[in-house]
């Protein structure tokens, strides 16, 4: 099933599930909000599942995120497993 985005205000809502045949998709289409909005929060309440596909495609959208001086934040139920795989990166 292919992912869902929904613009609410700033947020951008997430829907499906975010896996090796979706991870694509859902790489491109970030990549392309970082691009075009002032600040990129998604919300992941209506994620069914993510797999570490999917994490790993969020710790380097982050990275990035601080690369280029944009503000990257993720919300939503889920969202507390996702920023405790994060404490292991190192920024410099």
């Amino acid at each position: 099933m292919a992912l869902k985005f929904k613009q609410h205000d700033n947020t951008f809502l997430i829907e499906g599930s975010i896996n090796s045949n979706t991870v694509k998709q859902f790489k491109n289409h970030l990549e392309f909000l970082m691009l075009y909005t002032k600040a990129l929060i998604i919300n992941l309440d209506t994620v069914e599942s993510i797999d570490l596909n999917g994490t790993k495609v969020l710790k380097e959208l982050y990275l990035k995120s601080l690369t280029i001086n944009k503000k990257f934040s993720i919300i939503g139920q889920g969202s507390k497993d996702i920023l405790n795989d994060f404490e292991n990166i190192n920024v410099v």
